[in-house]
């Protein structure tokens, strides 16, 4: 607004409506990167990737931790029944 108040005076001067470009320029660019950075964190929190603040890799770790204990212990009752299978011949 600043930029174009000064450019519809006769006479603008050059150095302030550089320092206001300048400085809008820069407001534009710090909007941009914190659209840039919540265009990320909701991009990571929508693909179920792990964020900052995300319980999502302890979440995983652990669920596997259990998917590995559940397989383990159906191979044991098979590996059991397999020796008393064996025992009974």
């Amino acid at each position: 607004g600043l930029v174009i108040l000064e450019l519809s005076k006769e006479k603008p001067q050059e150095r302030h409506l550089d320092r206001q470009a300048a400085q809008f320029g820069a407001a534009v660019a710090k909007v941009e990167a914190e659209l840039s950075a919540q265009i990320r964190y909701l991009t990571q929190v929508a693909t179920g990737q792990p964020h900052e603040g995300s319980s999502y890799a302890a979440r995983k770790s652990c669920q596997l931790a259990l998917n590995r204990l559940d397989y383990a212990r159906r191979r044991l009752a098979e590996l059991a029944r397999a020796c008393e299978l064996m025992l009974e011949q």
